[in-house]
């Protein structure tokens, strides 16, 4: 497949979901995800512009890191932690890009978070840190879609965080980037056009590989998985109406409707 960063996407095609590659603007297809199997281009399946893309990732788990900057953990009045904070999104949540975010009635304040994730790309437990990033297939952008209410009502996340849509991911993986160019990438967010969020990964209280070695030590991490890295400061509230769009420097951006 060669050095250079390449884009995985996921398709919906005659009902059914297929893996593909990016090349120029068409997509060719993959027998099987990247981390399943070593990629071998197959058949053409069209412009991926007209193609019905869906969340570019089939995860066991969905591992996430709260406060992980330190202007964000700062707006709520928050510490910022010792050690990564972690808590878990249901799979159950993926939404893909285009998708609709759906308000749930539980809740009177959702509000967006734009993340870097990262996709696992072999099984690991206990990885060093200066091993992880051979562990790491690919980066996306998410939205970890907060029900902030709920949240703050709860003693834990799992109800504010674990909604279905709550969790959007896409709209590709980007394959190959290298560690010191993730380590310091712009993650941003707009709603109906107007900046939200913005700083950089450098900007990161554990940068990603400390967070893969972290996770690691505590789960098997398995091919697919994926872990959101946090989100910088200025999150706030989504709208039935609103479109909210997540952008990672040379990744990517994410648009999703909200109703």
């Amino acid at each position: 497949m060669g050095e250079k960063p390449w884009q995985l996407v996921r398709m919906v095609r005659d009902g059914q979901a297929e893996w593909g590659m990016v090349r120029g603007g068409a997509v060719v297809g993959l027998e099987a995800p990247p981390w399943a199997a070593e990629p071998v281009p197959g058949e053409s399946l069209g412009e991926l512009a007209d193609l019905e893309l869906v969340a570019p990732v089939a995860p066991s788990k969905i591992v996430c890191v709260g406060r992980n900057y330190a202007e964000h953990a700062r707006e709520h009045d928050a510490e910022v932690p010792s050690e990564p904070l972690l808590f878990l999104k249901p799979p159950s949540s993926l939404l893909g890009p285009g998708r609709s975010i759906v308000l749930p009635w539980q809740s009177e304040r959702v509000e967006h978070e734009a993340e870097l994730a990262l996709v696992i790309g072999r099984r690991c437990r206990g990885v060093p840190a200066g091993e992880a990033w051979a562990c790491v297939l690919g980066v996306t952008c998410a939205n970890d879609v907060t029900a902030r209410d709920l949240q703050r009502r709860d003693k834990t996340w799992t109800r504010g965080k674990g909604f279905d849509t709550f969790c959007p991911v896409g709209p590709w993986v980007m394959v190959g980037v290298a560690e010191e160019r993730v380590n310091d990438l712009a993650v941003s967010c707009r709603v109906n056009g107007k900046a939200r969020q913005h700083d950089r990964t450098s900007a990161m209280v554990f940068p990603p590989s400390t967070i893969v070695a972290y996770v690691s030590s505590i789960m098997t991490l398995e091919p697919g998985d994926l872990i959101l890295t946090g989100t910088p400061a200025g999150v706030g509230p989504l709208r039935s109406g609103d479109v909210v769009e997540v952008e990672v420097e040379g990744v990517g951006v994410l648009s999703n409707p909200v109703r």
